[in-house]
């Protein structure tokens, strides 16, 4: 599945609600979120109306080593309609 080419920082945010990130704090234009599931993890999110994809695919790629599955199936599950 290819990476969606229209997400903002905010929907992104939204999505990872999912697994349990939560907004920690926010300076200027960037997100820190945080979550305790499999461990404490930390990642920052520009908040741009459009991020660019090589920025997605790094924060997917990081979230995707934190619980440990494939980024393809983490990707999948985060923009499938169910």
């Amino acid at each position: 599945m290819r990476l969606p080419r229209d997400i903002s920082g905010m929907e992104l945010v939204k999505l990872l609600g999912r697994y349990g990130y939560r907004v920690t704090w926010q300076t200027g234009s960037h997100i820190r979120l945080t979550t305790t599931l499999g461990g404490e993890h930390h990642i920052t999110i520009p908040s741009h109306p459009l991020l660019r994809v090589g920025t997605l695919n790094a924060i997917l790629s990081e979230i995707a080593w934190h619980f440990k599955i494939d980024k393809a199936k983490l990707i999948q599950k985060m923009w499938s309609k169910a």
